[in-house]
Formats: C-alpha cells, structure tokens, sequence
C-alpha cells in the first residue's frame, strides 16, 4: 500500500497530459518562480511546455498552475497590483499590470467557526456539570481580558485575508497592494435621518424594558395571529434562535400568545413570522478595516486603502457586473487591461478535529489519526481522476459523488493523491452576484 499510493503536492507526470481542472489554452496563465522560488511573471501554456520538455522547469502545483525554472534566466519584472475586496463570507482578488489581468477569483469563507465553538461550549458544560467538587472556573479567563483580543471567529476571518495576499505573493512578484475599507453605521442603516442626539437614543429609548417596546411596535398584537392580548398572556419568541446565532436584540424578537408559541412550533410555522437583518457582516467589517491594513503593511511595504463609493462609480463607468472579483479588478486599478478566467475557491477545514463519533445502537467510532486522503483531494484509480468526498469506514474507503449518485474505491485501488490542501482551487467556477460580505 505504501508503495503504491503517492501522496504529495507534486504530480510528477507530464505537464501536458494531466493540467487538472484548469483550461489552461483558455486562461493562458502559467505562474512561474525562479530557481530560489522566487516568483517571476507568468508565462503561455505554450512556453511552459516547452520548458518541460527541455528539462528546463518542473511542475510544482497544479491548483493554480505553477512551474519552477531549473536555470538562472532573465527576470525582468513588470509592476503588479493586487487589488482584494474583503468580505465576510466571500472575498474577492485581482491582480493585474498595466496590459492586463494576470490571476482573478472569489474565495468562498468556510464559516463553521461559530457553530463548532457553540458546540464546543455545550460538551464542555456538560463534561464539567458531572465535576461538581470542582472549583469555579470563570474567574480564571485571563485571555478574554486582554486588549485587543478578537473572537476567534473574527480572528480567522482576518487571518484569511492576510493569507491572501501571502499565496498570491509566492505566484507573482507583486509591488502594491489595494484594499478596500468600509465603516458602517448600523444606526443610520436603520434610521436614515437619525443625527445628533439620536445616536444616543437608541430603539428602546422612553420605554421602560424591552417587552413595553416590543408591545408598542407591534400595537399590541400577537404577530402569528394578529389578535389582542388574552388572559394567557404574552410570550417573547426569539425569531432566528440562539443556537443558529440569534440575538436577544428587540429586532430579533417577537410577541406571541402563549398558545400562538406552542402552535408555532408544533405545526413549525417559523417562516410566518418576519426575519430581523442580522448585521453580522457589517460588524465584521467595521472592525477589521484598520486591522486589515495593518496585517498586510506586514509583507508588502506598499498598501493602499480605497472606498466603497469609489469602486462603485469607477465599476458602474466601465460597465461591469456587481461580482467580488470585478470590484477587486477595479480596486487594483484595472480599467481596459485584457481580463483573466476566474477562479473559484473553496475554503474548507484542513483538519477534522472531531475524534470520535457516537451513533445510536453502535460502539462509539473513535478516530486515532488523521485521514491520508482529505475532501477535495484529487486521486486516480484506472488512470482515471476522482475527487474524493472523504473517507470512511475506519479510513479503508474513499467516496466520491454526491448524495444521489454515490461511488467509494478502496484505498488498496488508489494509484496516486494531489492533496488540495485547504483552499480548493478551481477554474470557470460560478461566482454569484451579491452585494454585500
């Protein structure tokens, strides 16, 4: 098995025979570092093969496609701007010279860190209520005093971002970077005329607690049932639960009957009842500007900050769609240079940290190492290409397909494994149109 199965980022094959999933005929970028593993300005498809070929160069990733120079050449380099629109669940990257775009794409955020935390937190309250001879605990968070912490949420956000621009660095010899900052004013969002004064009055000013308030918005009112209030009285029904990442702000809550609350959750009418906007993305962006471009000030020297306003009218002017990637082309200062393809990236866990796993009727299944083949790994069986789902059954299969049309291969049955890593590289991916994060 050891000598059959190869695992590592180096596909050692022919450069024309296996290109991954890129069209590299279409896109015409190939990114290449010098013999130190600098890197220099991209190259054809048709001179990277030759390269190949001549013994001149190997293939070092495939996920974007890179190769590295085994002589000392000329390396003369154009002025490269990168330009990143952040975001808090997409981020949007271009880099571009002066005649055209040279790698452009949407990184899709993983966003699983809240939810694990909250799950976290419910096995650890329930491990410690069984240790009741132990002394309190919550007295002893030292690092949630510190100055300048960030939830560990917001921290891999950021770290994201900073990683960026690291990757993109290593594939192209790039001198300035743009970023776009934004500072949201969640009052004036809700309350366009709100000024002076009005910013320390907030929604629950002249009311006496959050029920009287919730009670005149809704004049009285059972939201479910539109009826006046009953001798049962009134219950206040979060609308997007806590445990989904719900607030006890008053947007968030309604008033029901007592009764109206029972029936809204045995019948499950939750879509009857009116969805407060969840800030979250905002938030997230007010705090992280200044942050941001400190972290990448870090690794280049030259970073600028742009705004929102003006990437607007500068995208609107030359026509483009409201993408991640085109807002990042314009924020690189890109005006007429010749686009690149789009690359889509998936970010996903690059480790599973779940080590045992409990099933109803069945022993508890508990993971002892880490799984040799990742979801997303490219493998081959028949000289045939699969990317893998993940692995089960005590790690001796691979399952590939989705749900509707499955399909696994022992791992005896693998020939070889490109590991993705965790950003998952893919070209011609569909990005959305979306407005904001």
């Amino acid at each position: 098995m050891a000598k059959k199965l190869r695992t590592c980022n180096n596909l050692e094959v022919n450069l024309v025979q296996h290109t991954g999933h890129q069209n590299l005929r279409v896109s015409g970028m190939v990114y290449v570092l010098n013999m130190r593993g600098c890197p220099l300005m991209s190259t054809s498809f048709y001179k990277s093969k030759k390269l190949v070929k001549e013994g001149k160069a190997k293939l070092i990733w495939s996920h974007p496609f890179t190769i590295q120079l085994y002589c000392a050449t000329g390396e003369t380099k154009q002025k490269v701007t990168l330009g990143i629109d952040p975001g808090y669940k997409h981020i949007g990257f271009s880099c571009k010279t002066d005649k055209q775009e040279l790698i452009s794409g949407e990184i899709t955020l993983e966003n699983g860190m809240s939810k694990r935390l909250l799950e976290k937190k419910m096995c650890r309250r329930g491990r410690r209520n069984k240790l009741w001879y132990r002394e309190s605990r919550f007295d002893n968070r030292g690092n949630a005093k510190k100055e300048g912490r960030l939830p560990p949420s917001v921290r891999r956000r950021l770290d994201v971002h900073s990683n960026l621009v690291t990757r993109l660095m290593k594939l192209l010899p790039i001198s300035q970077v743009n970023i776009e900052v934004a500072n949201f004013d969640i009052q004036k969002i809700n309350d366009p005329d709100v000024t002076g004064s009005g910013y320390q009055q907030g929604s629950l000013y002249g009311y006496e607690n959050v029920k009287a308030y919730i009670l005149a918005r809704e004049q009285g009112n059972c939201q479910l049932c539109e009826k006046e209030y009953d001798e049962q009285g009134w219950h206040l029904h979060h609308v997007i639960p806590k445990s989904k990442g719900g607030t006890d702000k008053p947007d968030n809550l309604a008033l029901l009957h007592q009764k109206c609350h029972d029936k809204l959750h045995r019948q499950k009418l939750f879509g009857k009842l009116s969805e407060a906007k969840q800030y979250k993305a905002e938030t997230f962006m007010a705090t992280i500007r200044l942050m941001l471009s400190d972290r990448v000030k870090q690794v280049c020297d030259n970073v600028e900050a742009t705004y929102g306003y003006e990437t607007k009218a500068n995208r609107v002017e030359m026509g483009l769609d409201k993408t991640h990637n085109n807002d990042a082309f314009v924020i690189a200062g890109g005006n007429s240079q010749r686009r690149s393809q789009v690359f889509g990236v998936k970010q996903k866990r690059h480790n599973n940290r779940c080590l045992q796993l409990n099933r109803k009727g069945h022993r508890p299944s508990i993971r002892r190492s880490r799984s040799i083949i990742q979801p997303g790994d490219i493998f081959w069986v028949g000289r045939k290409e699969y990317i893998s789902k993940g692995m089960f059954g005590s790690g001796n299969y691979v399952l590939v397909g989705d749900m509707k049309k499955r399909e696994y291969f022992k791992v005896g049955q693998v020939e070889k494994c490109f590991h993705i890593g965790s950003w998952n590289f893919s070209e011609n991916r569909k990005v959305g149109n979306s407005s904001q994060g």
